[in-house]
C-alpha cells in the first residue's frame, strides 16, 4: 500500500464519521450547545471543514472550496472570508450556525472531493516537499495531511460526544 493509498483511506474515514455524526439531526439539534462556552455539533463539523479546505487548497496551490463554490454565500455565518474557526471564543462559535444537515455534509463532501483528487495525485517524492517554513522543523506536505487527518479525527469524535450529550438530556 502506498502511502497516499494510507491517506486516502484515513480521510474517508472522516468522511463516513461526518455523515454519522450529522445525518438525521435537524438544524436545532446541530445548533445546541451542551453548555455555556461548549461547541456545538455544527461548529465542530464546520470548523473541521473549513481547517480540511484552507490547509489543503493552500498545500495544493488551490482554491479554497468555501469562497470558490459559493458555501460562504450558503452558510451567510458573516464571519471573514477566510475565518476557519481557528481561536474562535464560545461568543464567535455560537454564530456558527447552519439551516440543515445537508447543508454541513454538503460543504464536507464538495471539500473531501477536492482532498481526494490532491491525494490521487500524490507521489511519494511529494511528501516530503516544505509546505511552511514558520515551524521549526520546517512542515512537510506529509506532515501536513497527517495533521489535518488528525484534527479533523478529534473535531468528528468531539462532535459525536456533544451529539451523545444532547441525546442523553432529550432521556
Amino acid at each position: 500500500m502506498h502511502a497516499k493509498d494510507i491517506l486516502i483511506d484515513g480521510y474517508g474515514r472522516v468522511r463516513e464519521e461526518v455523515h454519522a455524526v450529522v445525518d438525521g439531526l435537524p438544524a436545532e439539534r446541530l445548533d445546541a450547545r451542551p453548555g455555556d462556552g461548549a461547541n456545538s455539533v455544527a461548529w465542530l463539523v464546520w470548523h473541521l471543514t473549513r481547517v480540511q479546505d484552507d490547509h489543503v487548497a493552500d498545500a495544493f496551490g488551490l482554491g479554497q472550496v468555501w469562497l470558490a463554490q459559493g458555501w460562504e454565500e450558503r452558510f451567510g455565518l458573516g464571519l471573514k472570508r477566510h475565518d476557519t474557526g481557528y481561536g474562535h471564543s464560545p461568543a464567535q462559535a455560537a454564530k456558527v450556525r447552519v439551516a440543515s444537515g445537508e447543508l454541513l455534509t454538503g460543504y464536507y463532501d464538495a471539500v473531501h472531493e477536492q482532498t481526494l483528487k490532491a491525494l490521487r495525485q500524490l507521489a511519494a517524492k511529494d511528501l516530503e516537499r516544505v509546505v511552511d517554513e514558520r515551524w521549526d522543523p520546517p512542515v512537510t506536505l506529509g506532515v501536513r495531511l497527517v495533521s489535518v487527518l488528525s484534527d479533523d479525527l478529534q473535531h468528528a469524535g468531539q462532535a459525536a460526544y456533544v451529539r451523545g450529550l444532547l441525546a442523553s438530556a432529550d432521556s
